[in-house]
């Protein structure tokens, strides 16, 4: 059974899960096409290339939900898709639920789970580098860096901010419903991301109501600060790809509410900055707990 939806965007403070509303204004005028019955194929990823719990309940996405025992469902764009892993299975299989073209989902997913690049090939250099990390990655085979949409992972880590995992949840939630609504799997409801035009529509006193503090702030006057960004916002991010590190993670340090751990945050998930490393006070702790940690660290960022 579908859960109702609701007339508009649900607190976050609620204690169960809330319904999701359909956006205020349009986002898309395009046919999207929705598949029916589930129909599943091969995405051509062995186990040791991904490994589904090793890469979405990480805290890398708040906008995938688990929908199957080893099950993942989220949104790329206008496209709804699945991913999962049979038990003792050495594949992953995907399904698209919704999308504007089958061919162009299946795209957007490789490009988003950073597909050309081979953690086999990655593992084994490292390994060799270390005999300490070739042991690490014993435990650590298909955990994917994914390649995020940079606005969606902006958004996402803003709401991040001193904060646990189950409120960015909700929050995170709370806007994507924004979003054109594209369907639902096992009673979950999936948005695309809204626009940075429909985000500039939602003001900071809505997002307080809401419950996300001093966050709204942020997120409005980061909003209002994309869109001032010559050839607009969307573009000006995707241009931080071409950029090194420390350019990047200066040029997103100049929006609000961004800072150096935030930064790095977006850098790695979202801009191609695979030298970037996020550091929080638990991360911190744990470097100067164990410096050997800090080597591992320091031989990751030269290779």
């Amino acid at each position: 059974m579908k859960r109702p939806r609701a007339t508009s965007p649900p607190s976050i403070s609620a204690t169960t899960k809330p319904p999701l509303s359909p956006p205020v204004t349009p986002i898309l005028k395009q046919k999207l096409h929705r598949t029916g019955a589930p129909k599943w194929f091969p995405l051509k990823l062995t186990h040791t290339e991904l490994t589904l719990p090793l890469t979405f309940p990480t805290g890398q996405t708040f906008r995938w939900k688990q929908t199957g025992v080893i099950q993942y469902s989220g949104t790329i764009g206008p496209h709804l898709v699945s991913l999962r892993q049979c038990p003792g299975d050495d594949t992953v299989s995907y399904c698209v639920h919704c999308s504007t073209s089958p061919k162009s989902a299946e795209l957007a997913l490789l490009d988003f789970l950073n597909a050309e690049i081979s953690l086999a090939e990655l593992w084994s250099d490292f390994s060799k580098k270390d005999p300490r990390f070739g042991e690490l990655a014993k435990h650590l085979r298909g955990a994917r860096v994914l390649r995020q949409d940079p606005l969606e992972c902006l958004i996402q880590f803003l709401c991040s901010s001193n904060n646990n995992i189950a409120r960015i949840t909700k929050m995170v939630d709370f806007v994507s419903c924004l979003g054109s609504h594209l369907g639902d799997v096992e009673g979950f409801e999936f948005h695309q991301f809204p626009s940075l035009d429909r985000l500039s529509k939602v003001s900071e006193a809505e997002l307080r109501k809401a419950g996300f503090g001093y966050r709204a702030k942020y997120i409005t006057g980061t909003v209002n600060a994309l869109q001032s960004k010559p050839g607009g916002g969307n573009e000006w991010l995707l241009s931080l790809r071409k950029l090194d590190l420390q350019e990047a993670v200066a040029a997103l340090c100049t929006l609000p509410g961004v800072g150096p751990k935030v930064a790095a945050c977006i850098a790695l998930f979202s801009l191609d900055q695979h030298s970037a490393i996020p550091v929080d006070t638990h991360v911190w702790k744990e470097l100067i707990r164990s410096p050997q940690i800090i080597y591992c660290q320091t031989l990751l960022v030269q290779n």
